[in-house]
């Protein structure tokens, strides 16, 4: 056993479900065998706790690191802050400031809320949109957390929320009182929506503006339409879509502008940092309602989103990773045509995926990072691009894989694809570990 694996069985002691986001679970990738917890981190690159050098093919930093790991600006921003104080009895300016930015770069807002993580984002938005309507039920569409009011949804029905990113999601724990708060409807399904619509007096409507697939024509506008005729509050949740097409959110390149957008991920660049905007007459709600928190006033979160987005509109960053990505998707649809794999590809450009067409499609997925990992690359079967993904990099990983691929093939052709798993296939949802 290596000694990240040694470790995660003792994590599993003392911390429930060994760590503290499913996303990064070593069951989701390869129980056993993954290197579960890294020493340092820098570009695209990682180390394990035996220092072995490993690029990161996968998540980066599950979707935060889109400048890399160790920014050079971004570090010796926050350095700085940290060498002034970061905490203070006194609020600090860069709120302020971040505040105006962010509105800089999304003039149909006029106001912002930031916390530190995608889930408080969300419950704030939410918190804010039910105060200003004096309305209870929302509908979503997407991902949105953990919080009680998202996991509501399945409360009525325990898949409602498995067609939006995580299946087998659990309630216990959250009030049964909650059913029938939260309506989900699918995406490019203007007519679930508007059936909910029609039967319910919704607070708001809470969607991702795009996901696993782009949004039909008409979509977006016909939400924004549904939304302002009924008086219900529009949330983009832009978390992960945010700053990987735009300098911004997702929804500018479509056209359509909600009433509050929620941005996480890639805007702290690794550094805890979230964000709510919204128009005024809806933000101004929080006033009416209590939402405080202690650590939503530290300075490092807001002084690295005011780097980010200044490094970011340097280097276009948005448009190297879309770049990036579109090259990325069109070579592994060459390598798999070359070895006669049918496989579907997900996401934007550079949030990247892509399953294999096959009802051992799981099976494979844990292989591809079986076999990857032997040869350095930590990989599964989403690429979150990055700035520091060079083209040699993604040139050398795609011959690897190109090799994996191949495999893939014979198992397709007959030969047994379990003979060739190491340990146990990786999870495909939220399981409960033992």
């Amino acid at each position: 056993m290596t000694e990240g694996q040694k470790l995660w069985n003792r994590a599993k002691l003392v911390i429930p479900g060994g760590n503290l986001l499913l996303s990064k679970r070593p069951e989701m990738y390869l129980p056993g065998y993954w290197p579960t917890y890294f020493s340092k981190a820098k570009g695209c690159k990682v180390w394990d706790l035996e220092g072995k050098e490993l690029i990161d093919m996968s998540l980066m930093g599950v979707g935060t690191n889109l400048l890399g790991y160790g920014h050079k600006e971004i570090d010796e921003a926050v350095i700085k802050t940290i060498n002034a104080g970061n905490m203070s009895t006194l609020n600090c300016p860069e709120e302020v400031l971040l505040a105006e930015r962010l509105i800089e770069l999304h003039p149909w807002a006029d106001m912002a809320r930031f916390a530190r993580t995608g889930g408080e984002a969300n419950a704030i938005g939410i918190r804010i949109a039910r105060a200003a309507t004096g309305r209870d039920t929302v509908a979503i569409c997407g991902y949105h957390g953990w919080h009680d009011w998202y996991l509501a949804t399945n409360l009525q029905e325990s898949s409602a929320l498995d067609e939006h990113l995580l299946e087998g999601l659990s309630t216990n724990g959250v009030p049964k009182g909650l059913a029938g708060t939260v309506k989900p409807f699918s995406f490019n399904r203007l007519d679930e929506l508007k059936k909910i619509a029609s039967e319910n007096d919704l607070a708001a409507v809470k969607m991702e503006v795009q996901r696993s697939i782009p949004p039909e024509e008409g979509f977006l506008q016909g939400v924004r339409e549904l939304c302002s005729k009924n008086g219900i509050v529009l949330i983009f949740d832009e978390c992960t879509s945010g700053f990987r097409e735009t300098h911004g959110g997702l929804h500018k390149k479509f056209g359509v502008n909600p009433d509050m957008a929620i941005f996480g991920k890639a805007l702290g660049n690794g550094y805890a940092i979230t964000a709510t905007i919204g128009k005024r007459d809806v933000m101004e709600a929080a006033q009416n309602t209590f939402i405080s928190s202690t650590f939503w006033t530290e300075r490092i979160g807001p002084t690295a989103a005011l780097k980010v987005l200044e490094v970011m509109e340097k280097e276009k960053s948005w448009e190297i990773v879309t770049e990036k990505g579109n090259l990325l998707r069109k070579e592994w649809k060459k390598i798999a045509e070359k070895n006669g794999l049918k496989i579907k590809l997900n996401g934007l450009p550079a949030l990247s995926g892509f399953s294999i067409q096959s009802p051992n499609n799981i099976a494979y997925k844990t292989l591809i990072t079986q076999e990857m990992l032997k040869r350095g690359f930590l990989a599964s079967t989403s690429c979150y691009l990055s700035v520091p993904h060079s083209k040699d990099i993604i040139e050398s990983y795609l011959d690897n894989l190109d090799e994996v691929f191949s495999i893939i093939a014979s198992c397709e052709n007959g030969k047994s694809i379990n003979s060739l798993l190491e340990g146990s296939i990786c999870h495909d949802g939220f399981k409960r570990l033992n």
